[in-house]
């Protein structure tokens, strides 16, 4: 994936050295597992990376894969946890910092208050304030027992590394962070997850993880002027309905049946977590490192957990009216030649052996473009951003994807893209509105092509 500001959604830049004194330990708290029970949630440990995993690094491990550590502290053909990931943000450019436990780069001298600090406060253990970037208000929601197996984890299980990270390219006065305390009075509640009593163990454990360390809604909620996420649960409207971030269009995660999760059955969430494709689209953008290194090392117990929160997710932001209908005329015009659509002949060229004539493509391998959410989808972004640069490799369980997307940039013009993106969008049943040039245009200028390269990022 393209690592620009994107990536600066996930990073958990956690700073180093200098002294600070912990805040007296607030009421501890207990995550929810995912115990089968009609009654509601009951605190307790969270779950094991497997069946075998016993002891309590075992679980830290665990813990950091469903928060995706690894893919924003380190980078290919280097030491896990080492940093140096560059990400781009409108102010100017920062570097993932150092999470090994080495004491001069690292975190080596985080005491357990430390870590806490930083991981659910925003707060380094020097005292500056780390940019919400860092996705602690979603942190905030983690218990204290895996706030302390993280912790476990990352100082006796990860080796460390002696690797400093760049200094931020922010120029000054930009770079002051004392407007940060200012931004958390607004718009940061540090309040650990509480279960909700009116739903059942599986729910509170799903949505401890999406709202907490899945951070879900770092990318698929929209933010507002301050860059601050409009909702951090079920009870915002605004919570999971999708946003565009780096040339991407992040999908709509609530029950919206066209551009949302409406019609994906609570197996089809689950597959999609463990394979990074299903009957309705394939992952793409940053998603497809959360298929490679967080979602598909789950268990089945915490994965259908998120899929029960989520199918739970009452639709919102819906922007096409009727439920999606496939019409058949699209195919029926390309096998008889009618090309008189813009951009039915480039699709017919270059597209229709992959996703057929009918639009349905070959799922879950070759992904269907027919009623598909990202297709629906009123923000045109991700189907230029794939058309143009196309995907990077889907790798599950060791394995690469035998199917990618591959790139058009240099095959097509702006207005080629924009005709055949055009079509896809109006095909099939699909209701989504026209593309631009202009749209590509700017697309192209501000990103590059996927690597066709396999790069896993191993975590030890």
């Amino acid at each position: 994936m393209i690592g620009t500001s994107l990536k600066l959604l996930g990073i958990a830049s956690l700073a180093l050295g200098g002294a600070y004194a912990a805040e007296p330990a607030a009421e501890k708290s207990q995550a929810p597992t995912a115990a089968t029970t009609t009654q509601a949630a009951q605190p307790g440990a969270a779950q094991d990376a497997a069946a075998n995993a016993a002891t309590p690094n075992d679980r830290g491990e665990y813990l950091a894969r469903l928060s995706n550590c690894v893919a924003c502290h380190s980078v290919p053909n280097a030491p896990a946890f080492t940093g140096g990931l560059k990400m781009m943000t409108p102010l100017g450019a920062i570097y993932a910092t150092n999470i090994t436990p080495d004491k001069e780069t690292g975190i080596g001298n985080y005491t357990l208050e430390d870590f806490e600090k930083a991981l659910r406060k925003g707060v380094a253990k020097d005292g500056h304030r780390l940019y919400p970037a860092m996705p602690y208000p979603s942190y905030a929601k983690i218990s204290d027992e895996d706030v302390k197996a993280l912790y476990d984890y990352f100082m006796k299980s990860v080796p460390a590394v002696k690797q400093a990270t760049p200094p931020s390219e922010i120029p000054f006065p930009l770079n002051m962070r004392w407007p940060l305390a200012i931004w958390n009075v607004l718009f940061f509640d540090d309040k650990p997850y509480q279960a909700k009593k009116e739903h059942d163990a599986a729910w509170n454990r799903g949505a401890y993880i999406v709202q907490g360390m899945g951070h879900c809604g770092a990318c698929h909620t929209p933010r507002g002027l301050a860059f601050n996420e409009k909702g951090y649960d079920e009870s915002d409207s605004d919570y999971l309905v999708g946003a565009s971030l780096d040339n991407w269009s992040a999908p709509n995660l609530t029950q919206a049946p066209n551009t949302g999760l409406g019609r994906w059955t609570q197996d089809e969430i689950m597959e999609f977590m463990k394979t990074g494709k299903n009957a309705h689209g394939s992952a793409f953008g940053t998603m497809i490192e959360v298929i490679n290194n967080s979602s598909q090392f789950m268990t089945d117990e915490d994965q259908v957990a998120v899929a029960s929160y989520l199918k739970s997710l009452k639709a919102q932001r819906e922007t096409i009216a009727a439920p999606y209908q496939h019409d058949p005329q699209t195919a029926i015009n390309l096998r008889s030649g009618k090309l008189d659509a813009a951009g039915a002949t480039v699709y017919m060229q270059s597209c229709q052996s992959c996703h057929g004539a009918d639009g349905k493509g070959y799922a879950p391998y070759l992904p269907p473009l027919a009623g598909n959410p990202s297709v629906l989808d009123a923000d045109p972004s991700s189907l230029i951003n794939i058309t143009l640069n196309g995907s990077a490799r889907i790798v599950v369980k060791g394995m690469p994807d035998s199917y990618r997307m591959p790139q058009f940039r240099v095959m097509l013009s702006d207005q080629k893209i924009a005709e055949v993106v055009t079509f896809m969008r109006t095909s099939w049943g699909n209701k989504s509105g026209t593309v631009t040039a202009a749209q590509v245009a700017k697309i192209r200028k501000e990103t590059n092509p996927a690597s066709d390269r396999v790069e896993v990022l191993r975590m030890k």
